[in-house]
């Protein structure tokens, strides 16, 4: 498996990492989890695509970014009060590997190296996102003149 997170650890970091998790398996529009849940868990996706979306009332979900192979997942399970900002579901068949959160951050809080290259892959990948939703609401709200 290839991941921008596994891919900065050391062999042994990484074996710990893929020790607390278990691959999972999903069908088209699996609904991984919803604004306001318990934030338990992180994925690393390794086949598919993943739709991260927002409630929107009245309107339903809406989708904001899309997620792919090699990509994690969540990131609400790092700061408490560890709750879903966004939802989640499956926009294909997808498979990925599923973190428990809280062992996961006893394993980042007790080792400094791994809670900073893992943090920090998380935070590259935040960025890109915010990139990409930068960028599509500069074009939906651009001037057409």
């Amino acid at each position: 498996m290839t991941s921008p997170i596994l891919d900065r650890l050391s062999d042994v970091q990484r074996s710990s990492v893929i020790a607390i998790g278990r691959i999972e398996d999903y069908e088209t529009g699996a609904r991984l989890f919803d604004e306001g849940g318990d934030a338990d868990r992180c994925w690393l996706v390794i086949s598919g695509h993943i739709v991260v979306d927002a409630h929107l009332g009245a309107r339903g979900s809406v989708p904001l970014q899309s997620v792919g192979p090699g990509e994690p997942l969540g990131w609400s399970w790092l700061i408490p009060p560890y709750r879903w900002h966004f939802g989640a579901e499956t926009a294909a068949p997808t498979r990925a590997l599923v973190l428990d959160a809280e062992r996961l951050r006893a394993l980042i809080e007790s080792d400094d190296a791994l809670g900073f290259h893992f943090s920090r892959a998380l935070l590259e990948a935040l960025a890109t996102r915010l990139q990409a939703t930068r960028l599509r609401l500069l074009d939906l709200y651009r001037n057409p003149a």
